[in-house]
C-alpha cells in the first residue's frame, strides 16, 4: 500500500457529490480538504456532514469520538492553490460540464507535481476528452461515485485512452480502502452504471407521460418485482432531474440514439425547478435539507 498517497486527499466541489465524497474519506482516516469557489457551499456541505453524522449517533451506527474525528480530518477552502497544495490525491466533483471540468483541471495541473492522482466523479462525460490538452494524462481517470456516497457501496473506475495502469490500480486500492467495491470500465459514453441506468429513468418518465401509472407504482414495480432498492423515479429525484437531462442529452448525441432522448415532461419539469430532492419537487415531495 502506498501509505504517503492515502493519508491525505482534496476534493473540489462541495456539493451533494463533492461533500458525499469527503465524508466516506475523512470517515476511513484520511486529511481530506474540501474545496469549492464560494465559501458558504462549503460549510453547507459540511453541515449536512455534520447531520449525517448525528443521526449515525442517534441510531447507534457512529459514536460520538467518530464522528468529531471525522469531521476533525475536514479541511474548507475556498482557495484553489492552498487546497491542492502538497496533495497526492484529488478528485473533481463540478456539475457535469465538459468546460468546466477541463478548465478546472487545467489549474489544478500548475498546481500539483505530476505525480498526483487526478481523478473526476463525472457520470458520463468522456475521460479521453477531458484528458485533452492535460500534461501528464496518465495520471488521470475516472472515479465514479454513486448518491448517497455514504451509502452506496459502488464506485465506477473509468479507465481512460492514456490512463496508466498503475493509475488504476492505485485508484482500486483506495477504493477499497474507503469501504467502496469497484468496479473498472473502459472509456465509453456513459461508461456501464449510467448508460444502462438512465434508460430505465428515462422510460420511466414517459411511462408518467403516459398515464401508464403514478410514480410511486412504477417505483413498486421495479422494487418488489425486480428487487431494486430504489425505483428509478426516486432515484431520479435523489440524483436530480437537471442532472438527468444533462446525461441523456449528451448520451443522446454522442451515442445517436433515441433511447436516451429526453422526455418532454422531463425537459418542462427541470424548466419549472423541479429538481427533485434538492429543490424540494421532482415526481416526489421532499424536506430540502
Amino acid at each position: 500500500m502506498n501509505d504517503d498517497l492515502f493519508k491525505k486527499l482534496t476534493v473540489l466541489g462541495a456539493g451533494t457529490m463533492g461533500q458525499g465524497i469527503a465524508h466516506v474519506c475523512a470517515a476511513a482516516g484520511m486529511q481530506t480538504v474540501l474545496y469549492d469557489v464560494d465559501l458558504s457551499t462549503v460549510e453547507r456541505g459540511l453541515e449536512r456532514i455534520r447531520a449525517r453524522l448525528d443521526k449515525g449517533v442517534s441510531l447507534g451506527k457512529v459514536t460520538e469520538e467518530d464522528r468529531e474525528a471525522t469531521l476533525g480530518r475536514i479541511t474548507r477552502s475556498s482557495d484553489l492553490a492552498l487546497a491542492v497544495e502538497g496533495t497526492p490525491f484529488v478528485i473533481e466533483a463540478a456539475p457535469e460540464s465538459m468546460e468546466l471540468k477541463q478548465r478546472l483541471f487545467r489549474m489544478v495541473e500548475q498546481r500539483v507535481g505530476e505525480d498526483t492522482i487526478l481523478a473526476t466523479n463525472t457520470s458520463s462525460i468522456s475521460i479521453s476528452q477531458l484528458s485533452t490538452g492535460m500534461a501528464f494524462p496518465a495520471r488521470f481517470l475516472g472515479m465514479h461515485f454513486f448518491n448517497p456516497v455514504h451509502i452506496m457501496d459502488l464506485v465506477e473506475i473509468v479507465w481512460g485512452e492514456h490512463t496508466a495502469e498503475s493509475t488504476r490500480d492505485l485508484a482500486l486500492e483506495f477504493t477499497r480502502l474507503i469501504g467502496k467495491e469497484p468496479i473498472v470500465v473502459r472509456d465509453s459514453p456513459g461508461f456501464a452504471s449510467s448508460r444502462l441506468g438512465i434508460v430505465l429513468g428515462l422510460e420511466a418518465i414517459r411511462m408518467v407521460e403516459a398515464g401508464v401509472a403514478e410514480p410511486a407504482d412504477i417505483d413498486k414495480a421495479m422494487v418488489l418485482g425486480y428487487r431494486h432498492p430504489m425505483g428509478p423515479l426516486r432515484l431520479t429525484d435523489l440524483v436530480g432531474l437537471d442532472v438527468r437531462l444533462g446525461i441523456a442529452e449528451y448520451l443522446q448525441k454522442e451515442l445517436d440514439s433515441d433511447s436516451f432522448r429526453p422526455p418532454e415532461l422531463l425537459k418542462r419539469m427541470v424548466s419549472e425547478g423541479k429538481l427533485g430532492k434538492k429543490t424540494g419537487q421532482g415526481f416526489y415531495r421532499w424536506e430540502v435539507e
